[in-house]
């Protein structure tokens, strides 16, 4: 299933590129199961081997994920959480979900804003319990413009920067295969030789002392 997931992930982000980042960042942050985060790390990794820009995908995801939190909190503003409990159950919106997160609400507040993007349950469905709880709209749109700032920068620069220094560890080793593979060869070649000699040397002194055992 997960081979199914990444294989999609990679075919989405390889034909469309910063649309599919982008759609399925907005899609995830109000409510629907699409794989955001995924997405985010695989369009950094391919901006890493220069397939996209990091300094044009960085900035489209945090639009993306401000946007498509916003739109969370204007469902549960209006009262539509209600429809979406009606009819998302078969993609995972449900309200056990939903009372999950007015419970960490309730205990830690706008900490659940900015953070929330690092928790599965809480990145889909924060925006929607912070209008539901009726959470004033400044206060809202300050901490989801940080929160998502502080997610797309972790998740979108971290993979950017471990993508490069693969992309160059790999590229190195690439050029230096020959050598390294006549230098194993060099080894073994070595290991061999040492091998048959102790076994010829202890050979010898069984002999000489008229014993039966091999040491090695």
């Amino acid at each position: 299933m997960f081979d199914d997931i990444f294989n999609h992930v990679h075919n989405a982000v390889e034909h469309y590129g910063y649309l599919a980042v982008a759609l399925g960042i907005l899609l995830e942050h109000f409510g629907l199961p699409t794989p955001g985060e995924t997405l985010l790390i695989s369009g950094s990794l391919a901006a890493s081997r220069g397939l996209l820009n990091i300094y044009v995908l960085l900035p489209i995801a945090w639009l993306a994920g401000v946007v498509g939190n916003s739109v969370g909190y204007g469902i549960g503003l209006s009262g539509g959480n209600r429809l979406l409990l009606r009819y998302g159950g078969r993609i995972g919106i449900t309200e056990a979900n939903l009372k999950r997160v007015e419970g960490l609400f309730a205990r830690f507040g706008a900490f659940v804003i900015v953070f929330a993007r690092f928790v599965p349950i809480l990145r889909q469905f924060s925006g929607i319990v912070a209008g539901t709880l009726e959470m004033p709209w400044w206060r809202f749109t300050a901490l989801n413009a940080v929160g998502c700032a502080l997610w797309v920068g972790f998740w979108g620069g971290t993979a950017f920067w471990l993508g490069k220094r693969f992309y160059a560890f790999s590229q190195t080793f690439t050029s230096y295969k020959p050598p390294l593979y006549g230098a194993i060869g060099v080894v073994i070649v070595v290991g061999i030789g040492y091998f048959l000699w102790r076994t010829w040397a202890n050979g010898k002194r069984r002999a000489q002392n008229g014993t039966g055992k091999i040491l090695l």
